[in-house]
C-alpha cells in the first residue's frame, strides 16, 4: 500500500514537471550594459580622492547653515516618513523568515456533530459504546485542546528567495532613505544661500533708493532754479517708486524663502539667523570629484536601484518556484473528549494527526505565467533604471562641473562691468550737474548700474548653489 501511493506521488511529480518543462522558466536576465567613463570632463582627476566622503558639518563651513541642517535631519517630515519606511521593510524581512519556519498555535474548541442515521458513522454510532454502558449520542459533543502546527516545506528556494527580496528591499529602503537626507541636506544649503542672496539684493536696492531720492530732490532744487524741467523731475520720481517696488519684490522673496527653510526643518515659521556677508567668502574652485565609478558607491540613488534589481531577481526566482509542487506537513496534538469531564484523561483522551500533502498546480497555470512574466518585466524595469541612475548621476556631475568654470568667468566679467557702471553713475551725475548730460543719460546710469548689481549678486549665489549641487551630484551629503 505504502509503495502504490509513493507511485502516485512520483507519477504527479514527473506530470508536473514534463508540464512546465515545456515553459521558458529561466531566470537569468541581462540588457546591453554601457560601460562607465574612466574619467570626468576637465579638469581630469588626479586621484580617487573626492569631497563626497566629506560629512556634511566639515563641507559647509557656515555655523548658521550646519545648525539648520542639522535641526532639519532631526525634523523633516519627509525624512520621517522614509525612516518608517526602513521599519516597514524590516518588519516584511522578519515576516519572511517567520514563513520558513513551523506556524505553531494553541487550538482551544467546541463543536457538536450529528450524523445522518443511514451512514456509516452514524448506523456505526447507534450501536456503539462511548463509555461503558453508554451509546455514541446522536448529537455528538466534541472538545479538544491542545498544539496545531504546519510547515511548508522550501523544496524549491520558493519562501528563501522571497526572504532574500525582503532583505533586498530593505537594504533599498535604507538608501532610498540616505537620498532623502542628501536632497535635504542640499536643499536647505541651496535656500540658505538664495536667502543670502534675497539679503544682499535687499541691501543694493535700499542703497540705491537712497541715492535716487538724493536725485531727485537735486532735480527739484535746479527745476526751482530753471536748470531742469517738470519732465525731468517726472522720470527720476518713477524710477525711484520702480525701485521701491523692486524693495517690496526682494522682502516677499525673504519671507517665502524663509518659510521654505523652517518648512524644510519640520518646524512653523520664524525668523533664521543667518550672516549675509558669508555670501562673498571665497570659495574654491578646484573640486575632487574622483573617478566617475565611485558614483556606484557614493550615490544613495544608485546603490538604491542596484538593491532593487537584487529584490527583483528573488522575486523571479520565487515566482519560478511557484510553478512547482508545494510539499506542506500539518500535525496537530492534543486533548480530546465529548465530555469536559474526560477530557484530560489521558491517555485515553490524548489525541494527534500528523500530515503531508503536495499540491501541485494545473489549472491555473495562466495564473502563474502572468506572474512569472510581471517578475521578469519587473527585473528588466530594475535593470533600466539602474542603468539610468548612472547616467543620470555622470550628466549631473558633467552639468555642474561646466557650470562652476563658466561662473567663474562669469563672476569675473559682472565685477568688471559693476565696477564700469559705478564709475558711469559718478561721471553723469558730474556731467549733469556742470550741464553737460542730459537727466536721461543720468537715469539710464543708475538703473544699469542697478541691475548689473543685482546680477553680479546673482552669480555669486549661483557659484554657492553649484558647490552644493557639485557635492550632492558626487554622493555626498548624507554620511
Amino acid at each position: 500500500m505504502k509503495m502504490k501511493y509513493k507511485a502516485h506521488y512520483l507519477a504527479i511529480l514527473v506530470i508536473t514537471l514534463n508540464v512546465y518543462g515545456c515553459m521558458d522558466l529561466n531566470p537569468q536576465l541581462s540588457i546591453p550594459q554601457k560601460p562607465v567613463p574612466a574619467a570626468f570632463p576637465a579638469p581630469k582627476p588626479k586621484n580617487s580622492t573626492t569631497i563626497a566622503n566629506i560629512n556634511w558639518r566639515h563641507y559647509f563651513t557656515d555655523p548658521h547653515l550646519v545648525n539648520l541642517i542639522d535641526a532639519g535631519v532631526r525634523n523633516n517630515i519627509d525624512l520621517q516618513t522614509a525612516l518608517q519606511r526602513i521599519q516597514i521593510a524590516r518588519s516584511s524581512v522578519k515576516l519572511a523568515n517567520a514563513k520558513m519556519l513551523p506556524q505553531v498555535g494553541l487550538n482551544v474548541g467546541s463543536s457538536i456533530r450529528k450524523f445522518g442515521l443511514y451512514t456509516m458513522d452514524g448506523a456505526g454510532n447507534i450501536s456503539t459504546e462511548i463509555t461503558p454502558g453508554q451509546i455514541v449520542p446522536i448529537d455528538l459533543p466534541d472538545f479538544f485542546i491542545g498544539l496545531q502546527s504546519s510547515w511548508e516545506v522550501d523544496v524549491w528556494g520558493r519562501l528563501k528567495s522571497q526572504r532574500q527580496s525582503a532583505v533586498a528591499q530593505y537594504l533599498s529602503s535604507a538608501e532610498g532613505t540616505n537620498f532623502v537626507i542628501s536632497n535635504l541636506v542640499s536643499d536647505i544649503a541651496i535656500s540658505y544661500n538664495e536667502l543670502l542672496a534675497f539679503d544682499n539684493e535687499l541691501d543694493i536696492i535700499r542703497q540705491t533708493i537712497q541715492k535716487q531720492q538724493e536725485a531727485l530732490e537735486v532735480i527739484k532744487l535746479q527745476k526751482e532754479s530753471g536748470r531742469a524741467n517738470e519732465l525731468a523731475v517726472q522720470q527720476f520720481k518713477a524710477q525711484l517708486l520702480n525701485t521701491k517696488v523692486l524693495e517690496k519684490k526682494a522682502l516677499q522673496q525673504v519671507t517665502e524663502t524663509e518659510n521654505k527653510i523652517n518648512f524644510l526643518l519640520g518646524r512653523f515659521p520664524q525668523a533664521i539667523e543667518r550672516n549675509k556677508a558669508e555670501l562673498f567668502k571665497a570659495i574654491s574652485s578646484q573640486i575632487a570629484t574622483g573617478f566617475p565609478s565611485q558614483l556606484l558607491e557614493n550615490r544613495p540613488d544608485i546603490r538604491e536601484a542596484e538593491y532593487q534589481i537584487q529584490a527583483s531577481q528573488f522575486d523571479l526566482k520565487a515566482a519560478r518556484a511557484a510553478f512547482f509542487p508545494n510539499f506542506t506537513i500539518t500535525a496537530n496534538v492534543g486533548f480530546q473528549a465529548f465530555n469536559p469531564e474526560f477530557l484530560f484523561n489521558s491517555p485515553a483522551s490524548i489525541a494527534y494527526s500528523f500530515m503531508g500533502n503536495i499540491v501541485a498546480p494545473i489549472i491555473n497555470m495562466n495564473a502563474l505565467e502572468a506572474q512569472f512574466n510581471t517578475a521578469k518585466a519587473n527585473q528588466l524595469t530594475a535593470m533600466y533604471n539602474y542603468q539610468k541612475m548612472i547616467l543620470n548621476a555622470y550628466v549631473e556631475v558633467a552639468n555642474e562641473l561646466s557650470n562652476i568654470k563658466n561662473l567663474e568667468s562669469t563672476h569675473t566679467l559682472k565685477n568688471e562691468q559693476s565696477e564700469v557702471l559705478r564709475l558711469s553713475v559718478e561721471t553723469a551725475n558730474e556731467l549733469y550737474r556742470s550741464a553737460r548730460a542730459s537727466y536721461l543719460e543720468v537715469l539710464i546710469a543708475q538703473q544699469s548700474a542697478l541691475q548689473t548689481n543685482l546680477e553680479l549678486i546673482n552669480v555669486v549665489k549661483n557659484q554657492r548653489v553649484s558647490m552644493v549641487n557639485i557635492y550632492k551630484a558626487l554622493g555626498g551629503g548624507w554620511k
